[in-house]
């Protein structure tokens, strides 16, 4: 007879070999994945816009950084209708997933963010390389024009390099110090929150409620099935 202490110790190891199965075969068809949580939510819904993504992602893993960085720009710029958070969620601030933008078909600036950064890594840029900024976007021309909250991705090629901007509101990708229009005031990513663009971390990016957007956005992003 099995004493109950040596069950325990089997029981936890079945689990933990279910675990690293079934880990295994979700990194293996991990846009599988995706797809069903995405044909769950949003049946046909916008399945044309999930395809060309996933033709994006099959495509852009193959080219170069740069190419890599202008065909995701470009792809959600032009796939993705800009759109406030009350109009398309129904409440004043709300960080969608790619799916759901993609499900949706709109999105704010946030939301091209994300799911720019998102896709990114998914054709092979480091995340290491890439910070999502707040920033305050000059809206008009003069010296006093107003100004507003805008987000935007930073990709840094080296850790001490310029970072380039991907914008939902221009087209092409432009180093930071061609952005005169846009004044950074923090920055974050998985690792940490940012002084400015570039600057020094200043704090964890998870815990103790500091970006409960992002916490929430991430634990969102796993259940549909990114990595």
């Amino acid at each position: 007879m099995i004493c109950p202490s040596l069950c325990k110790v089997l029981i936890r190891w079945i689990r933990v070999l279910i675990l690293v199965w079934v880990g295994g075969a979700l990194s293996g068809s991990s846009f599988d994945t995706l797809l069903a949580s995405f044909s769950h939510r949003w049946g046909s819904t916008n399945l044309q816009k999930f395809d060309a993504w996933r033709k994006l992602i099959e495509s852009g893993a193959g080219s170069g950084e740069a190419d890599r960085l202008k065909s995701v720009n470009e792809f959600f710029n032009r796939q993705i209708t800009f759109g406030e958070d009350m109009a398309i969620w129904g409440q004043p601030d709300y960080w969608a997933t790619p799916l759901e933008t993609l499900g949706k078909g709109a999105g704010d600036c946030e939301d091209f963010v994300i799911a720019k950064y998102f896709s990114l890594q998914m054709v092979g840029v480091s995340a290491d390389k890439l910070r999502l900024v707040y920033v305050n976007a000059r809206t008009g021309t003069s010296g006093v024009a107003a100004s507003q909250a805008h987000m935007v991705l930073a990709y840094f090629p080296r850790p001490d390099a310029e970072p380039l901007l991907l914008d939902n509101l221009i087209g092409d990708i432009r180093p930071a110090s061609r952005r005169p229009d846009l004044s950074p005031v923090f920055s974050f990513d998985r690792r940490g929150i940012f002084s400015a663009a570039g600057g020094q971390q200043i704090a964890p990016a998870v815990g103790a409620g500091r970006l409960s957007r992002w916490e929430d956005l991430l634990r969102r992003a796993v259940a549909e099935g990114f990595e």
